[in-house]
């Protein structure tokens, strides 16, 4: 056994094996998940092209069964999904999608959604920054 190997590592485990001192719920947990977006950050939709910021994020698919089952794509439910105020140009209005479907938006301009002063601070760079002063 190495110096830094722990008694555990030791044995390897099969892939998908489940631990048997583990909850049974745990063996049935989704995958771990890992945004590569985080709260503040422009992003634009990569095939309908609207824009927004993320002001929440679910680590997998959290809504409601009849909003998956209107996607036609059916993305992978165990991928973050994440909360948008959203801007197509013409309305504003709050968007759930999968991170799948997520670019980073390299646009300068703001997005224009009523909630965005509510709850961000722009910076000098055009980023968003949570305002803690909005939330207890």
């Amino acid at each position: 056994m190495l110096m830094n190997q722990s008694i555990n590592d030791s044995a390897p485990r099969r892939k998908g094996a489940a631990d048997r001192s583990l909850p049974a719920a745990f063996a049935q947990a989704p995958r771990v998940s890992h945004a590569l977006f985080r709260i503040g950050d422009r992003v634009r939709h990569s095939i309908f092209g609207f824009r927004g910021i993320i002001f929440d994020v679910d680590p997998v698919f959290a809504n409601s069964e009849e909003w998956y089952a209107q996607d036609p794509r059916q993305p992978d439910r165990n991928q973050p999904f994440y909360h948008l105020l959203a801007d197509n140009g013409e309305q504003s209005y709050i968007a759930y999608v999968s991170q799948q479907d997520l670019l980073v938006d390299e646009g300068r301009e703001p997005i224009d959604h009523p909630a965005v002063d509510m709850m961000f601070t722009r910076e000098a760079d055009g980023a968003y920054r949570l305002d803690a002063q909005h939330w207890h």
